[in-house]
């Protein structure tokens, strides 16, 4: 299917919702941009700030992960009580 057939098959409100998703996107991708450029300039402001909030960020992420891992492990040791077969 070609461009021009897919437009000759679109009705005007299939037009008006891709145009309002298109904008949408414009607005998603400078508000994106917007942060980071916020980011960039923050960081070089305060770069020591900025290692601490990665560091932290970091463990936070290690140890959510750990915990998880151990959550979802089975349990192989047996505890008090249990029966060996």
């Amino acid at each position: 299917m070609t461009d021009t057939d897919t437009k000759s098959t679109q009705t005007p409100e299939t037009v008006t919702i891709i145009e309002q998703a298109e904008g949408l996107f414009e607005q998603a991708k400078d508000a994106v941009t917007d942060a980071f450029t916020a980011t960039v300039e923050a960081v070089k402001e305060h770069p020591l700030a900025a290692v601490g909030i990665a560091a932290g960020a970091a463990a936070a992420v290690a140890g959510a992960a750990f915990g998880a891992s151990k959550l979802l492990a089975k349990d192989e040791t047996p505890t008090k009580g249990d029966k060996k077969d």
